[in-house]
């Protein structure tokens, strides 16, 4: 847990460029009003993570997940924003599988690549035997 309250606070930078793409062009807000905002979504994360985690305890788990942040957005009464959260959710999920596969399939073709390269080895280790074989056949056949 944090020792003092401006631990909690997110990065100024991260809230200066959330605000910046917020803001129409040719706007500028001052720095106060940077760290009364700074300050108020500090706020929200951590109330909107109490309230998660208090779903998460009626499920008898640890561990927050999605389902409980939805549930909390509820309980808060930020009802409008459960859609554009489902639908990031969404996404993210697919970025992820798409992500996972991607690197079964890097996974798959390194496996074959190693596989390839065992097997030229092993060809290669046969090719000096057999090679070593026949100077030897031919050094008893000169004998």
């Amino acid at each position: 847990m944090a020792e003092r309250p401006e631990d909690l606070n997110l990065p100024n930078a991260v809230i200066t460029r959330i605000i910046k793409e917020a803001l129409p062009d040719g706007v500028n807000i001052s720095k106060e009003a940077r760290s009364a905002i700074s300050r108020a979504a500090s706020v929200f994360v951590l109330y909107a993570t109490s309230c998660a985690n208090n779903f998460a305890m009626k499920g008898k788990r640890k561990t927050l997940n999605a389902g409980d942040v939805l549930s909390a957005m509820e309980e808060m009464e930020f009802q409008r924003f459960i859609a554009p959260l489902k639908e990031s959710l969404e996404v993210y999920r697919r970025e992820q599988k798409g992500k996972k596969e991607a690197r079964k399939d890097k996974d798959k073709k390194a496996d074959s690549e190693e596989q390839d390269k065992s097997r030229e080895d092993d060809n290669d280790d046969d090719d000096e035997r057999m090679e070593d074989e026949e100077q030897n056949d031919e050094e008893e056949v000169d004998n």
